[in-house]
């Protein structure tokens, strides 16, 4: 793969743990790689006076770990040679105009400004940007989420973001989207003649899509108890993997052709009533359990959570997506902290055939699945039946794997790499377009407002479990079970 363009990565919050965690270790692995411009620069912001080699000790104790594995000494020596610090107060003009000039004026490099901050400070920080120039067309603003608590405040920033960035400036990122294997569902869809005409209702009983974590709120408790599980994940993640699955097939893949199909696909999403958010939703709490084996506190006892609070830690729902294609197909949506593990997948679970002229396997599946799993390893497997060996007529449950660590030897680019890359590239397929973000919330909106007018707390479930009784029995009702085969 051809090298990036020349650019300078600019990271505000650049102290911060998304930085230090994952976007330095994935612009790391780009230039071990090869593939950032021998002129490509990083400029981390923060609010101290670190200096450079203050900054580069920091990035040695809380980056460096996030390296492995593979870390050469060599590259990672280069890689810091990139890498520089510029003290900035997001309110400070002064701060703003010395980053220009040190930027140096507009020429062929790109420039991304990636803000890894609190949303309130998108604001502040653009109009800051666009006073000494930096919102020229070579810039690119890079906005992390969460993108608003609700509608409103979702378009409040993205008024004031836009009146310094043209859209295609703008690059509302979402990290599951650069995931390979999603990548690779778009390709197993679009690319073969096996799956699309399988692809609708007439052969699909339902879809289950599950984002589920071992972790509990990690002492971001006051910023996950005005949060919660359906605004940090469901209208983010959840939704845009929907889309992924959901979606006609695009023109072409240039970014808007595919972006255009997944807002069509928002805009058929079924709204819910105040019935509907009692019948179709599940919300709930963990409490003390064990994880791993390791015993972990219940959500009212993390720091800073009120006693009181009903925030919900998990999430499960049925979505209907209203068109002839998957008219009628459930859609089940799970996200939750302190689950019994790390797991990322989605499952379509193929219709029986109409007439089996076989004995059912005691206890197994038999009808078709297709699993995409996301994390923690990526692979598709497809289950399917076949004839056990020996006289008789019986059949069992197997499947055809495609393991992306085994058949491809070749390195494969983390998420944040590759969309890294990507926004320097200027490509913005991968990227969220505000219309997009505009209809989640939209979707999500009567769910917020009726949990926040209900009486009913949210259900509880021990940690190391895989959520509230009540979400088996959302599915239980559809004739469905969750997939928790490993």
């Amino acid at each position: 793969m051809a090298t990036t363009p020349a650019f300078d990565m600019v990271l505000f919050g650049g102290t911060g743990d998304l930085v230090m965690r994952k976007l330095l270790p994935a612009l790391y692995q780009a230039h071990k790689a090869g593939l950032l411009h021998q002129d490509g620069r990083i400029v981390a912001l923060g609010r101290k006076n670190l200096g450079r080699e203050g900054y580069l000790a920091q990035v040695q104790e809380k980056a460096r770990p996030h390296m492995e594995p593979g870390f050469d000494p060599s590259a990672w020596i280069t890689f810091l040679e990139r890498v520089d610090f510029h003290k900035l107060e997001a309110a400070e003009p002064g701060d703003y105009a010395s980053l220009a000039q040190r930027l140096g004026p507009d020429g062929e490099r790109i420039t991304v400004c990636y803000l890894a901050t609190t949303p309130d400070l998108f604001t502040t920080i653009c109009e800051q940007l666009a006073a000494v120039g930096l919102n020229r067309p070579s810039v690119r603003v890079v906005l992390e989420k969460p993108l608003g608590h609700d509608l409103d405040s979702s378009e409040s920033i993205n008024d004031a973001v836009a009146r310094y960035f043209a859209e295609d400036q703008t690059y509302r990122i979402d990290h599951y989207l650069g995931k390979e294997s999603v990548q690779n569902l778009m390709a197993i869809r679009f690319g073969n003649a096996l799956f699309e005409p399988l692809w609708r209702h007439e052969w699909v009983d339902n879809v289950q899509i599950t984002i589920a974590e071992e972790l509990g709120v990690e002492g971001r408790g006051e910023f996950y108890d005005k949060t919660g599980a359906l605004r940090d994940m469901v209208q983010n993640h959840l939704l845009q993997l929907l889309c992924i699955v959901a979606m006609e097939p695009p023109a072409t893949l240039e970014a808007n052709a595919i972006r255009d199909e997944k807002l069509k696909a928002l805009k058929a999403l079924k709204p819910f009533s105040a019935e509907d958010v009692a019948l179709k939703t599940v919300r709930g709490q963990y409490k003390a359990g064990a994880v791993g084996g390791r015993p972990v506190p219940g959500f009212h006892d993390e720091a800073n959570i009120p006693a009181d609070s009903r925030t919900e830690t998990f999430v499960a729902l049925r979505a209907e997506i209203a068109n002839w294609r998957w008219a009628g197909v459930p859609f089940f949506l799970r996200t939750g902290k302190r689950m019994q593990e790390r797991l990322a997948e989605i499952v379509i679970n193929f219709r029986d055939v109409p007439h089996s002229l076989f004995e059912n396997p005691a206890g197994q599946h038999t009808a078709n699945r297709l699993v995409i799993r996301l994390q923690p390893e990526e692979s598709i497997r497809l289950y399917f039946l076949a004839k056990e060996p020996g006289d008789a007529m019986r059949l069992q449950s197997t499947h055809l794997d495609l393991d992306f660590q085994s058949m491809y030897k070749v390195r494969r680019a983390d998420a944040y790499e590759r969309l890294l890359l990507d926004v320097i590239r200027g490509r913005l397929a991968l990227f969220m377009r505000r219309d997009e973000l505009v209809e989640a919330w939209r979707w999500v909106e009567p769910i917020i407002e009726n949990w926040e007018q209900s009486t009913v707390p949210p259900k509880s479930y021990t940690a190391g479990t895989w959520g509230p009784a009540a979400s088996t029995g959302l599915l239980s009702r559809a004739g469905a079970a969750w997939n928790e085969e490993a």
